[in-house]
């Protein structure tokens, strides 16, 4: 059965039949209350300790797929009975709180219809810098820790009443735990309890009223509905025995791949697009109310809304008439806006649903009397601070959507979501269109950030420093030319292998190629400039089409440097653009230069920079700048970079933005600063680079009679004109491909360094371009050649036969060659396997 027939029929037995009688009747739990009650809430079973049942809302957009102008209507109704009940003034100087994860943008429609009253959410992110203002347990659920992290610790100071959002009131024992606690610290007289319904015993209706007079102040209670559910004797354990029965039969492999209730998908289901949208999202509105959110932040994000509804409406596929919008965990309000603004923007054509992604484990039963029809299972994308684990969407699989657009942070845009059972590919096995957004995750200011320098020097150009015209780039570095920097390669390798020296802190001497050697540089870019102009042509494409119409290009120096420039040239020649394009410098393990990102956030949106590399190996780098960012944003506050670097070639696989995955001789490798407009690598050193410089590097003037980067970038845009058709094919066909990064090359590494008994990733240096570098820059060990590698090897078998280092071929190497670094080098090293022996 296909998913849009399997949601017919769900359509179908849905009609007069309530989503809560298979549990009503299997283990005789009654709902009973309001007549509105069954409208509201479905039943279902979970694997849980403490409570066997779940109350599942058909209103929240948590579990069930609802139209996003419902979810957001009963929040926005719920706020403004609030305000009925407040008044005005009171109402001025509310502040609204919910719950992590199922209530937060609950309480965020709330806070809307109250008016103009700051917004907080509980978390359960803990985040790095950010202190908290509190915390509390919610003790019948799975994860029970809920922290309060405000960047401004007034915002839970005033003596304003303060208005607690959940989605459901049961026991009341969630409300009372973070009313005790807060009220210690920040006492005030009013206190208004709201949820969606409220389904307290008649032994708990009495203790809201008891509480309060316990504390000596006013707490009220507004919600949609009201009743109870009534449990009989020995219910949980009945509930555990009936989960346990049902989770064994779902993961029987003879079950429909399409239609499994687990959601582990097969080889058999259809698989989907997956691609990126580019929101825009406003760079001064946070995405939640993580850290508070203000009534400013929400003028600004109202008036930010119809132009992103707009972006997301043009990228749906032709003829799609049912579209989900899927939040993730936290982040509800944010997608639930757009949801809402989407609808609105497409109006009648298309059906428009909201749902997101939870923590929350619940059975699923493919039958219409029960509320969650079909899970999807994948892993945790964010870090979790409790570790890794399983992470669910409901009710997807089998609803006939024609098109997903997911939306999470940037912190949970991870290579865990971009795996082969991440999120994304679970989706894309049910639903034949997934779009992903991502919105900037907002980190406060730390309270203590570094001080930043009055002013930081404008970029360093050609002539006066690299060879380079001076428009074509700026370099983000301080000018270390006068200074003695280089060491002998053997020096430098036992220094950093001993851990006495960072390689950052040297540079190695400059590579004087041989006769022979520029020969063989020459016939490289001969016959690969046409192949290189392609690949260069087909990221910009990319990135132009899914990163930003105007990118500032921002290289990592130096080996992007080159790559960054013939963007530049392509986006000129292509589309007339005139791109900014920088240079800034990146060192593996001690991150970005936080300068120039300063300098590139007071100058440039951080939106719009795209950071530009040459070519992935394992991907240490692509690591080390998310990592590097994420630091960043706790210590300046400042937010909007993304991580996602654009490569000419990502043999790694480590990537989503880039123009080959092949792994082959990209000149510009060959060499170093003669192909880099006679610029050495970057330099971070104590003694030379202080807290408000830019990293250093070495403009090597006296090699300009041996310089060829102007030959390397002219031969490549010369080929510009041939290879246009070709790149807005390879470019389209790229686009509607599934580029989700599969990280093969960092496993193989892995598995490269044990089985040569090496033991460090660090000293495995894959692919053609870095196993270049290896025998330039460092003290090579061997080659290990792919069988059959011809002539993009010829200058790494002429280096090899230079420095006596022996090559061997290998089957089935997932890369055209990898780089050995010699293990545990020392000067007196000697020895077939490698190791150190001191003579």
């Amino acid at each position: 059965m296909t998913d849009r027939a399997h949601a017919d029929g769900h359509a179908e037995e849905r009609a007069g039949t309530w989503s809560g009688s298979w549990v009503a009747e299997r283990l005789g739990v009654e709902l009973t209350g309001d007549e509105a009650l069954t409208g509201l809430l479905g039943l279902a079973l979970r694997r849980n300790p403490k409570r066997a049942h779940l109350l599942v809302s058909n209103v929240l957009g948590k579990h069930v797929p609802q139209s996003p102008s419902v979810v957001y209507g009963h929040g926005v109704a719920l706020g403004r009975r609030v305000r009925a009940l407040l008044g005005a003034e009171a109402a001025e100087r509310a502040v609204v709180l919910g719950y992590a994860e199922t209530a937060t943008g609950l309480g965020h429609s709330v806070a809307d219809g109250l008016g103009p009253a700051p917004y907080l959410h509980s978390t359960r992110r803990p985040v790095t810098g950010v202190a908290r203002a509190g915390g509390f347990e919610e003790s019948h659920s799975h994860a029970t820790s809920h922290l309060l992290l405000p960047e401004d610790p007034a915002l839970l100071a005033g003596d304003g009443p303060l208005v607690l959002v959940d989605d459901e009131f049961s026991t009341g024992n969630t409300v009372l735990n973070t009313v005790r606690a807060l009220h210690e610290r920040y006492p005030r007289k009013h206190y208004v309890v709201v949820a969606l319904v409220d389904m307290r015993s008649p032994a708990d209706a009495g203790r809201l009223d008891d509480f309060a007079r316990e504390i000596g102040a006013r707490v009220d209670l507004v919600t949609t509905a009201s009743g109870t559910v009534r449990l009989p004797p020995g219910v949980l354990e009945k509930g555990q025995g009936l989960v346990a029965r049902h989770e064994t039969a779902a993961t029987d492999p003879t079950t429909d791949p399409i239609t499994d209730p687990t959601g582990r998908t097969s080889a058999a289901a259809a698989s989907g697009t997956v691609r990126r949208l580019e929101l825009h999202w406003p760079h001064d509105v946070p995405d939640g109310g993580r850290h508070g959110f203000t009534a400013a932040h929400r003028a600004r994000l109202e008036a930010a809304l119809p132009a992103m509804a707009a972006r997301i409406a043009e990228a749906l596929p032709a003829g799609a008439r049912r579209v989900l919008v899927l939040g993730f965990e936290e982040l509800m309000y944010a997608p639930l806006r757009l949801a809402h603004a989407l609808e609105q923007t497409v109006g009648g054509d298309v059906a428009v649903r909201y749902s997101t992604t939870t923590r929350s484990p619940v059975l699923a039963v493919d039958d219409p009397g029960y509320a969650i029809r079909t899970r999807l299972v994948f892993p945790a994308h964010d870090d979790p601070a409790d570790g890794p684990g399983e992470r669910y969407a409901y009710n997807v699989a089998g609803n006939g959507f024609d098109a997903v657009v997911a939306v999470v942070d940037s912190a949970a845009d991870t290579p865990a979501l971009h795996a082969p059972d991440g999120l994304p590919a679970r989706l894309a096995a049910h639903v034949p269109h997934v779009l992903l957004a991502v919105v900037p995750s907002y980190v406060p200011t730390a309270p203590h950030a570094p001080e930043r320098p009055s002013m930081l020097p404008e970029p360093l150009r050609g002539p006066d420093f690299s060879s380079y015209a001076r428009d074509e780039v700026g370099w983000l570095l301080q000018d270390l030319s006068d200074v003695t920097l280089e060491a002998p390669t053997e020096e430098r390798e036992e220094a950093i292998q001993s851990g006495g020296a960072h390689y950052a802190e040297s540079l190695p001497v400059e590579y004087q190629p041989s006769e022979q050697y520029q020969q063989l540089f020459h016939a490289a870019l001969e016959t690969s400039a046409a192949r290189l102009a392609r690949a260069v042509g087909a990221v910009t494409e990319i990135v132009l089409a899914e990163r930003s119409p105007r990118p500032v290009l921002v290289s990592l120096a130096r080996a992007g440097t080159p790559i960054g420039v013939l963007m530049r040239r392509w986006a000129q020649f292509r589309h007339g653009l005139d791109l900014p394009h920088y240079a800034v410098s990146i060192v593996r393990g001690r991150g970005i230069d936080a300068n120039a990102l300063r300098w590139l956030a007071d100058h440039h949106d951080p939106a719009d920079v795209v950071f530009v590399d040459g070519w992935t190996g394992k991907g240490a780098i692509t690591r080390e700048l998310a990592a590097a960012l994420r630091a960043f944003e706790i210590s300046d506050g400042i937010t909007g970079f993304d991580p996602e670097i654009a490569v000419l070639a990502d043999p790694g696989s480590c990537v989503r933005t880039y123009g080959t995955r092949d792994d082959f001789l990209i000149p510009s490798a060959c060499l170093n600063s003669t192909v880099s407009g006679l610029i050495s690598r970057t330099v971070l050193r104590a003694d030379l680079v202080g807290p408000h410089d830019f990293h250093g590097a070495k403009f090597y003037r006296e090699l300009a009679g041996a310089d060829l980067s102007p030959d390397f970038l002219d031969a490549v845009s010369a080929r510009f004109p041939e290879v246009t058709e070709t790149v807005d094919a390879q470019a389209k066909d790229l686009l509607s491909a599934d580029r989700t990064p599969t990280w093969e090359g960092w496993a193989a590494v892995e598995r490269i360094s044990e089985e040569y008994g090496i033991h460090d990733v660090n000293l495995v240096k894959p692919g053609v371009g870095e196993t270049t570098r290896v025998m330039l820059r460092r003290v090579p060990w061997k080659v290990l050649a792919r069988a059959g590698a011809g002539a993009d090897l010829d200058h790494v078998r002429l280096l090899a036969e230079q420095r006596g280092v022996p090559v061997e071929e290998v089957a089935d190497l997932p890369y055209t060659c990898v780089g050995l670094i010699h293990p545990q080098y020392t000067r007196g090293a000697t020895g077939a396997d490698g190791k150190a022996v001191t003579l």
